[in-house]
């Protein structure tokens, strides 16, 4: 009988409301959002002595916006300094608010099989860039980011997919650390200052 392969589907004493939950989510989802940021103000968005520099989040999953799928940061590179260097997979662009400078990027051969594999080719292309200008970055391209005037700092906005990661598909790699890099450090404005200053004074 076609009932026979009941004694195995009818297994289990799990029980769950997940379809349930996606409607209570839909319902409820409207009203928690409307409890969210929608307009971000300077005293609320994060500094961070991060690896890859230094950094004022303007919109972060952790920041309780109204953004769902973009992540984005100012980054503040000082007189003749350089960002870190790192690689992810999702793409990523840049508005240069500031400054000028240049870019070095490596793109990578990726081979997905059982495993996911990806290996630097040999080139290493320069990009050069000014104020007004949005740099981007490939998917899986090491970069790194280079302030080349030794007098003013430059700062870049950020902004970048988190899509990805919700697909499990977060792949990302720290290289090299900003020359400013000091986890000993909590970033604030004034420490940001103190960073430019101290470039343009070893010029």
């Amino acid at each position: 009988m076609a009932w026979d392969e009941s004694k195995v589907w009818s297994q289990g004493e799990v029980s769950g409301t997940y379809y349930q939950d996606l409607l209570d989510d839909a319902t409820n989802k409207p009203i928690e959002d409307a409890k969210r940021k929608k307009v971000v103000k300077p005293a609320d968005m994060p500094w961070e002595m991060a690896r890859q520099g230094l950094l004022k989040h303007l919109l972060n999953e952790q920041m309780n916006t109204r953004m769902e799928t973009v992540d984005a940061y100012m980054q503040i590179i000082p007189p003749g300094s350089k960002s870190g260097r790192h690689r992810h997979l999702a793409e990523e662009c840049l508005y240069v608010l500031e400054g000028e400078g240049f870019d070095l990027h490596q793109d990578c051969d990726v081979e997905i099989t059982d495993t996911y594999h990806w290996k630097p080719q040999d080139e290493i292309k320069r990009f050069e860039w000014k104020a007004g200008d949005v740099i981007y970055i490939p998917p899986n391209t090491i970069h790194q980011h280079f302030n080349k005037n030794p007098d003013k700092p430059v700062r870049l906005i950020s902004a970048i997919n988190r899509i990805y990661k919700y697909c499990g598909l977060n792949d990302m790699e720290q290289l090299e650390n900003a020359p400013e890099y000091d986890p000993s450090v909590t970033l604030t404005a004034d420490k940001v200052k103190e960073y430019i200053q101290k470039a343009q004074e070893t010029k």
